[in-house]
């Protein structure tokens, strides 16, 4: 008899949450696991580009260091747009990140 995989009323699997948490949570590495094991999932691959949007505006933001204030406020303000995007990944919903997903629904695989 095949396992059941749990399925909560929003109809994503704790699995697809966990795995598109991870790819919001660890940016590049996420997206690269995710792409390895999960490319065929939309709502984890959905979220994999956020974090692939997210990485990069990290990287920004470390080369914004250069300027005091507003690196600062460039990096706090991409940390918000993490945080809510591991958020809307838990949700088992596809929720816009607001900014992020406007890119990242530029990212063809």
């Amino acid at each position: 008899m095949a396992k059941k995989k749990a399925v909560n009323k929003t109809g994503k699997g704790d699995e697809s949450k966990l795995f598109a948490w991870l790819a919001t949570f660890f940016t590049i590495i996420g997206f690269v696991i995710a792409l390895m094991l999960r490319r065929d999932d939309e709502y984890v691959m959905y979220y994999a580009k956020q974090g692939l949007v997210l990485f990069v505006g990290f990287a920004i933001g470390g080369i914004f260091q250069i300027v005091p204030i507003i690196g600062q406020l460039f990096l706090l303000f991409v940390v918000i747009l993490w945080a809510i995007a591991w958020i809307n990944a838990l949700s088992g919903e596809r929720r816009k990140t607001w900014l992020v997903q406007e890119l990242a629904e530029k990212i063809k695989i």
